[in-house]
C-alpha cells in the first residue's frame, strides 16, 4: 500500500452492522428508541448509560458472565477465514426487557473485541510484534466499544484526532489512483 513498508491487516467485516443488527432486532427497541429520543442521546449512548445504571459495583465487563456472543453472523474473515461459519447466542433467558437488551449489545461488543483479540495472538503467533490497537471509523466513537478492546485485549488503543479517518484515507486513494498525486505521502 506504501511502497517500502509493509501492512498487515486482520479485519472483521461489518461488525458495526453487527451490533445493530442485534440490537434492532431485539423486542425490546422500540422501547430504546423513545427513552433514548426522550433523553436526546443516540440508541447507544443510552444503553451504555444504562449498562452503567445495572452494573451496580460490578464492572460493566462481567455483567455478561453467562451470556456470550459467536458474531460470525456472516462467515468470518480473519483469522479462520471461513465463510460458512454462523453467529451464535448462548445463555439466552426470557428477559424481553430494555435489561436483556443492553446485556446482549455488551456481549456483541465483547465478542467483536475477543475476535480482536484472536485476530491479535494469531499475528503475534506468526512472529509479528502487535502491542497497540490504532482504532478509526464508527465504532471508535464509542467509548464502550474502545474500553472493551482495550480490557479483552490489553493493549493501549489510540485513537484519532480526526473525526472521520475514513473519509479521508479514502480520499487520498482517491488522489493518488487518479493521478493527481504521485504518491499517498
Amino acid at each position: 500500500m506504501v511502497p517500502g513498508l509493509w501492512l498487515n491487516e486482520g479485519g472483521q467485516s461489518a461488525t458495526g452492522k453487527l451490533i445493530e443488527h442485534v440490537v434492532q432486532g431485539h423486542t425490546a427497541f422500540p422501547e430504546l428508541q423513545t427513552k433514548s429520543a426522550a433523553s436526546a442521546q443516540s440508541i447507544y449512548t443510552y444503553l451504555n448509560g444504562h449498562l452503567d445504571l445495572i452494573k451496580k459495583s460490578l464492572p460493566v465487563g462481567f455483567l455478561t458472565v453467562d451470556l456470550h456472543v459467536w458474531p460470525d453472523f456472516h462467515g468470518n474473515r480473519s483469522p479462520l477465514a471461513d465463510l460458512t461459519l454462523k453467529g451464535m447466542v448462548v445463555g439466552l433467558t426470557l428477559s424481553q426487557g430494555l435489561d436483556d437488551l443492553a446485556l446482549i449489545y455488551l456481549a456483541t461488543i465483547q465478542a467483536i473485541a475477543l475476535g480482536t483479540r484472536h485476530i491479535v495472538e494469531t499475528m503475534q503467533a506468526a512472529g509479528h510484534s502487535v502491542n497497540t490497537l490504532f482504532m478509526c471509523g464508527g465504532l471508535s466513537k464509542n467509548p464502550l466499544f474502545v474500553q472493551m478492546h482495550a480490557d479483552i485485549t490489553g493493549m493501549p488503543v489510540v485513537l484519532a484526532q480526526e473525526v472521520e479517518t475514513v473519509v479521508i484515507g479514502a480520499a487520498i486513494l482517491g488522489a493518488c489512483a487518479s493521478k493527481d498525486f504521485a504518491s499517498l505521502q
